[in-house]
């Protein structure tokens, strides 16, 4: 829902703060839109459940996302290149800033952002819109390489040019702002890159059942 990220990466539930947000697809836009009608409904003060949470989750990975095609993460997508005795395929870097595979997203373990819903579902007088990100931001390059680490392997990355149609319209940033959810209470640390893929290529993709 951030869009470019030009307007920062702050959970800011005010109905102003939202309105600022431009989405870069239909699918982000659903999210703002219903995000506002949270705003107004909070604003006009009026009735609300005795507890609601949005949760603004960042690019998460983890087991049970095979079903989602090309939309699954990277970690999962470039596991099965390997397996298949392919290059891990990354898009080449089209801002001058970047370089090939530099790019960076906020990637959050799915353990963490389970960990953050049992938290809320436990403490019940919180609620509102809130990030869940690691807020710290990590290179595509660095999700290939800890893949290639959890199978022991050398990494071999080969790079594409982003596709014209979606070029206009890419991230070169997500960072989560954590700084709400931590005013609120939350403290437990997130998964750093490397130890969360390293679970999901042991637990979950390199094992006899990827569902478990």
């Amino acid at each position: 829902t951030y869009g470019d990220g030009s307007n920062g990466f702050v959970d800011d539930g005010a109905g102003d703060a939202l309105s600022g947000l431009r989405p870069l697809n239909p699918y982000g836009w659903s999210k703002n839109l219903f995000d506002r009608r949270v705003a107004r409904v909070t604003a006009n003060e009026e009735p609300t459940p005795p507890q609601w949470v949005g949760l603004k989750f960042f690019n998460v990975y983890g087991p049970n996302e095979y079903h989602k095609g090309s939309m699954q993460s990277v970690a999962s997508k470039v596991f099965r290149d390997v397996g298949e005795g392919k290059s891990a395929t990354l898009f080449e870097s089209h801002h001058p800033d970047y370089e090939h595979g530099g790019q960076l997203r906020d990637f959050i373990w799915v353990g963490d952002c389970v960990d953050v819903v049992l938290w809320m579902i436990e403490n019940p007088d919180v609620s509102g819109l809130f990030n869940c990100g690691t807020g710290k931001a990590r290179s595509f390059l660095d999700v290939v390489t800890s893949v290639y680490a959890a199978i022991d392997k050398t990494p071999d990355v080969n790079f594409v040019e982003t596709p014209v149609e979606i070029r206009d319209k890419y991230q070169y940033f997500t960072e989560a702002d954590m700084s709400r959810l931590k005013a609120v209470g939350y403290d437990k640390p997130f998964t750093s890159l490397e130890d969360g893929i390293g679970a999901y290529v042991r637990d979950y993709l390199a094992a006899d059942d990827p569902y478990r």
